[in-house]
């Protein structure tokens, strides 16, 4: 089968004898692969709670994939049900599934080993996740589903008992983001938004030492407000990082409690309604940039903004 077939054939684990596959829907396509044998992959089987994502660590041969579809037209439900009566139909058991808001909404799918743009675009409020195991086989696998204005998104984690792969498999493997390299804040937020979803809003200036953000007029706030007055049904959040110095803890309450200024100043000077934004923050999370060095540090202190929903 080659990778022009309309039906894009995925293969678990192939050289377990009884191994499953997988049949995905049609004009899907890989966009990265990792395979890695000795490896560990917590896998999420509970919503996110006060004590975060529950996870179950898993140990094997893991393999991890990401599949864009072109169909806008296809729901997340479309996209992981079909998958989710494969499984059960090859001896797989599920083990938690949930949709969007009830998995725990933002704090969910960054508590989780969901991968980022541009391998994976996950819309926060329209989400769907499933794992699901094999015990007699000593399989699992998980499933994220999403959806852009233009195409379907699915990732697909799976882990087997170590040295059950091929050993001549050369995996397609995403490159690894340089995190050396400081990103430039997007140069238009507009096409930025619609092409991948998300934008830093690099021209931000906060008091030292404070989560205020500083008086003057920002090109960036400009930008978002119009958008988000131009269109009532677009939902996004402001997502602050910081760098890594202190705590996580105090380093989580700073970086929202900025992202919340932000918020407090689009909604006060702009008059954008309150129902169409959210405020969270991830502290050093999701570094852009070196902690190490002064510029990278100074890179991941930033506001991104993520859009959320556009219906």
């Amino acid at each position: 089968m080659t990778r022009t077939s309309l039906i894009m054939t995925l293969l678990v684990w192939p050289a377990l004898a009884g191994g499953a596959t997988i049949d995905l829907p049609p004009a899907s396509v890989l966009q990265s692969e990792s395979i890695t044998d000795f490896a560990s992959y917590d896998m999420p089987v509970g919503p996110f709670g006060e004590a975060g994502v529950p996870m179950r660590p898993e140990v094997g041969l893991v393999t991890q994939q990401t599949w864009r579809i072109e169909s806008a037209s296809r729901t997340t439900l479309q996209i992981i049900d079909p998958i989710r009566d494969q499984l059960l139909e090859q001896g797989f058991e599920i083990v938690f599934e949930c949709k969007d808001m009830a998995c725990g909404g933002f704090d969910f799918r960054f508590g989780s080993a969901i991968l980022g743009l541009p391998e994976m675009y996950v819309d926060l409020a329209d989400f769907r996740y499933l794992a699901a195991e094999n015990p007699a086989e000593r399989q699992s696998v998980s499933l994220v589903a999403s959806r852009s204005s233009r195409a379907g998104f699915l990732q697909i984690t799976q882990v087997g008992p170590a040295g059950s792969g091929p050993q001549d498999v050369e995996p397609v493997v995403a490159p690894e983001p340089d995190i050396g390299a400081v990103q430039p804040p997007a140069p238009d937020l507009a096409a930025s938004l619609a092409s991948v979803g998300h934008a830093i809003l690099g021209d931000l200036s906060f008091e030292t030492g404070s989560s205020d953000l500083s008086d003057g007029s920002y090109a960036s706030l400009d930008e978002l407000a119009a958008l988000l007055l131009a269109d009532p049904e677009l939902r996004v959040a402001l997502v602050g990082h910081t760098d890594a110095s202190g705590s996580l803890e105090t380093n989580i309450a700073l970086s929202k409690r900025r992202a919340a200024s932000v918020m407090a100043r689009l909604i006060r000077d702009y008059g954008v309604p309150q129902a169409q934004l959210a405020a969270e923050g991830m502290g050093f999370l999701s570094p852009i940039a070196d902690n190490r060095t002064p510029q990278g540090r100074e890179a991941n202190r930033r506001v991104e903004v993520i859009v959320t929903s556009t219906n």
